[in-house]
C-alpha cells in the first residue's frame, strides 16, 4: 500500500512562506509526475504546480513567481516553497503522485489527505 503524507502547513501572516512537503510511503517502482493541488472554500480543487519525474515544472499563473515547486526522487518526496503569501492562498492543499508499484503495473493516481494553508491579512 503507498500513502502519501504531507506537511508544513499552518497559519502565517500575508507576506510569509512556508515550505509544504509531500512524501510517499509504501512499495513504489516508480514516480513519475508529481503536483500540488488546492481546494479554497467553496470552489473546485485547482492545480497549483506540477513537476515531471526530469523536474520540469509548470505554474498556474496566478503563483507563478512565488510559488517554487521541487522533488528528490530518492526520497520519493515533493516539496513547494510558497513566498509572498496572500490571503487568497488560504486553502487545503494536496499533493498528487502518479505511482506505478511494481515494473508489470501501469500507473495510477495517489492524492495525499490535504494540509490547510491559512494566510491572515
Amino acid at each position: 500500500q503507498v500513502q502519501l503524507v504531507e506537511s508544513g502547513g499552518g497559519l502565517v501572516q500575508a507576506g510569509g512562506s512556508l515550505r509544504l512537503s509531500c512524501a510517499a510511503s509504501g512499495r513504489a517502482f516508480s514516480i513519475n509526475a508529481m503536483a500540488w493541488y488546492r481546494q479554497a472554500p467553496g470552489k473546485q480543487r485547482e492545480l497549483v504546480a506540477q513537476i515531471s519525474r526530469d523536474g520540469i515544472a509548470n505554474y498556474a499563473d496566478s503563483v507563478k513567481d512565488r510559488f517554487t515547486i521541487s522533488r528528490d526522487n530518492s526520497k520519493n518526496t515533493m516539496y513547494m516553497q510558497i513566498d509572498s503569501l496572500k490571503p487568497e492562498d488560504t486553502a487545503v492543499y494536496y499533493c498528487n503522485f502518479a505511482i506505478r508499484r511494481l515494473p508489470t503495473s501501469t500507473y495510477r493516481d495517489y492524492w495525499g489527505q490535504g494540509i490547510q494553508v491559512t494566510v491572515s491579512s
